[in-house]
Order: C-alpha cells, then sequence, then structure tokens
C-alpha cells in the first residue's frame, strides 16, 4: 500500500463470485479499466481471491475482491470454493456472474445457494449475465436462472465491454453502506482539544514510520481541528510539563498502558489505540465483557489470539508473546493457538475465549462477522487493549471516556 492509499479496510469493497470461467476476471478488468487481472479461457485460472483497488464516484475508494469458481472440483477445488465464501464475509456488496450460454439446472442451483447466504448476512447482490448477445435480456435470464424479482439482473459482455457502464451504475444504486461508522476519535476528542499520543519506538515499530493504527488517530484528530503532541512512553511526564496544562485525554500503545496509567494523573482521561478501533469496528460493550470473562479462566482451557494482519513476527511479540504471558498471571495452565490474516476459525467451541487485535487492516464487516459468530457460539471475545488493561488493573480506566 502506497503512502497516499486509502487503507484496504477503509475502502468499500465488492466481491465477484461464480461458477468457474463466466469471466469474472475479465470483468474486473473491464470495472478497473485496465487489464490488472489474469484472465485465460481456461477454466479455474483465478485460484485464490485476489483484490484491486479504484476510485468509483460517487461511493469513492472501492476495492474489487475476484474469486476463485464456486464449482471447482476436487480437494484443492473445494478449499478454494472455502475461500471464495471466505472473501464474501468482507464485502459490502456482491456481485453474482453467470454465463448466458450456461443456463438452468446446477447454475440455477448455485445462484440460489449463493443468494440464500448473501441475504443471510444482508448484503446487497447484483446478478450479472455475462457473455450476452444482447444487454436487454434481463427479463428472459431471470427465468432461465430462477433469479428472485427482488435481485436486480445486468447483461454484459466483458470481451466487448458492452453492459459495463449499466453495471456500474447498478453498483452506485445498490451500494448500501453501513451505518455510517462511528469516526475513530468521535465522543473523546472535540475542536480545539490537546491530545497526548503515545508511541513507544522498539524493536517492533516499522523503520522511519508509524504503523497505520497511530496514523489513522493522528488524521482523525487534526480533521475535529483538534491538536496531536505525539511522544515515546519514556517522555510522558515531560511532555505534560510541556504542554503547562492537562491534556485533554491521551491515548497510548496498548503495550505502553501500566507506565503510560503511572506517569500520568489518575483523574486524567486514557484510552487505547486499540480501543479506539475496537469500538469503531465492532461492539465495544461486547468485548469488555469478553475481557471480564478472562477471570473465569481454568486450568486447561483453550484461547485464540486472532490478529487481522500478517506482520513478521517479532522476539517480543504482542500477540504471542506479550498477551499471553500476562494472562497467565490470571490462570497459568492455559493453552494458545493463533489465527492471522483472513484466517478465522467456523467452529469456535474448542476456546474459552477469543483475544482480537483492534482489526485496523479489517474493514467493519468482517469484523462483525466475526465478533457475531463468537456471540452466536457463546465464546467471550475480548480486545487486545483491553485485556492488556484488564490483566494491568485498569480497564475501567481505559473505557472510562466511551461512557461505558
Amino acid at each position: 500500500m502506497g503512502l497516499n492509499d486509502t487503507p484496504s479496510g477503509n475502502r468499500y469493497t465488492i466481491g465477484l463470485f461464480g461458477p468457474r470461467n463466466v469471466g469474472k476476471s475479465s470483468l474486473v478488468n473491464k470495472l478497473l479499466g485496465q487489464d490488472l487481472v489474469l484472465t485465460s479461457d481456461i477454466a479455474g485460472t483465478t485460484t485464490d481471491p485476489v483484490s484491486k483497488s479504484m476510485e468509483l464516484l460517487p461511493i469513492g475508494p472501492v476495492l474489487f475482491v475476484d474469486t476463485a469458481g464456486l464449482d471447482d472440483e476436487g480437494e484443492l477445488g473445494l478449499k478454494r470454493v472455502d475461500k471464495s465464501y471466505e472473501a464474501l464475509r468482507k464485502c459490502d456488496l456482491a456481485l453474482f456472474v453467470l454465463d448466458a450460454s450456461r443456463q438452468g439446472g446446477k447454475f440455477s442451483n448455485m445462484a440460489e445457494q449463493f443468494l440464500r447466504e448473501s441475504r443471510k448476512r444482508n448484503m446487497p447482490t447484483i446478478v450479472v449475465v455475462n457473455k450476452c448477445e444482447s444487454i436487454e435480456d434481463s427479463v428472459s435470464y431471470r427465468e432461465c436462472f430462477d433469479i428472485p424479482a427482488d435481485v436486480p439482473i445486468v447483461c454484459t459482455d466483458a470481451l466487448s465491454g458492452s453492459g459495463i457502464e449499466d453495471l456500474k451504475q447498478a453498483i452506485i444504486r445498490c451500494a448500501k453502506q453501513d451505518d455510517s461508522p462511528i469516526g475513530l476519535t468521535d465522543g473523546i476528542v472535540n475542536k480545539g482539544d490537546v491530545v497526548l499520543l503515545v508511541t513507544p519506538i522498539d524493536s517492533a515499530a516499522p523503520k522511519g514510520r508509524l504503523i497505520l493504527p497511530q496514523q489513522q488517530v493522528i488524521r482523525d484528530i487534526l480533521d475535529k481541528g483538534a491538536m496531536a503532541l505525539v511522544v515515546k512512553e519514556t517522555e510522558v511526564k515531560a511532555a505534560i510539563t510541556a504542554l503547562g496544562k492537562a491534556p485533554d485525554i491521551v491515548i497510548t500503545d496498548s503495550q505502553a498502558f501500566k507506565s503510560v496509567a503511572n506517569d500520568i494523573p489518575p483523574d486524567m482521561p486514557l484510552t487505547s489505540f486499540s480501543i479506539i478501533f475496537a469500538r469503531q469496528k465492532g461492539d465495544l460493550a461486547q468485548q469488555l465483557q469478553g475481557a471480564r470473562a478472562l477471570d473465569t479462566l481454568e486450568a486447561g482451557d483453550r484461547i485464540l489470539i486472532s490478529e487481522g494482519c500478517t506482520h513478521h513476527r517479532q522476539c517480543n511479540d504482542i500477540g504471542t508473546v506479550k498477551i499471553p504471558k500476562l494472562v497467565r498471571k490470571i490462570q497459568p495452565n492455559v493453552e494458545f493457538d493463533w489465527t492471522s490474516g483472513g484466517e478465522y476459525p467456523r467452529d469456535l467451541s474448542g476456546y474459552k475465549v477469543i483475544i482480537h487485535c483492534g482489526a485496523c487492516m479489517l474493514n467493519r464487516r468482517e469484523m462483525q462477522y466475526r465478533l457475531g459468530e463468537a456471540d452466536t457460539q457463546g465464546i467471550p471475545i475480548a480486545n487486545y487493549g483491553m485485556v492488556i488493561a484488564y490483566c494491568n488493573g485498569i480497564l475501567e480506566r481505559a473505557i472510562r471516556p466511551f461512557g461505558i
């Protein structure tokens, strides 16, 4: 990702799904206006989800996700199908693509199954009938593929480019943004406020730059007309002295929670980058209950630690080293499993608690899915920052700025 790019977690995500060799990749290229996705007449050319970014006005920054065919076969093919449905979790809108020349039968059944899945997620879906000789035949294709009357159909031919503009307009009409997500610092930072940001620079910090959550929070503060003072955890006391007044709030990297809490007055508002993202991407109250569930741990319990990114692990990594060490101070005899990136188990029943990162690299829909699965299966789920605050005895203080 370039420095000027909108993070993928903040882009409106549009997925293309359907059987093999119906022209999904060709449609992506036409929508992008560039040949960026590999295409071939050979069925199964796309083997893993491929993501490409563009600007689509008036929606804004969008991310197209091209997926493997849902009719793939064999042991490896079924794994590809699972990956395609995994990609559906993070989509805001789905395009289900069919081939005009391959009508009825298993393709109608596949469309029915897919539409059932998208409805379950309350996801807007457009059926695209590609390789059409005429882009005016949507009525007949609705009957051929038994598409419900409330699902829009667009006829296209990706090779000639016909119907592509109609498809863009259908995407714009159907793009149903979730309720506008809460701004990162909404309700805790106001115009004119002074915010003290604590960002440790250790072996895990990227050279020459700040990590994504820190960058985004700084931008959100500036957009509000507030002022941000960024310091390392060793400079907190000196920064407050230099300000000559108490900052309106202190936002710290969760790993520095303990030292920062000790360095500032107990009545000074305090929270962390991770908790801020947990509120924006998910349900803070649900994750608060998840953090408190750590007190119920028993010997032999298993804990899942899940990260939304796939960064290189450092020797003192937060997810694999620091958090397990803190949790084992509460209950020494627990076991841990880890997932990263798009991995997230369907069956969570083997875990007593799930501990999740702030999800800066995941979009809200994907995080809502994960929280929803945990809730449905009755497994408490907590956030990194909230767990660290709980283990250091400052959880109530860390969430106080949010009024819960």
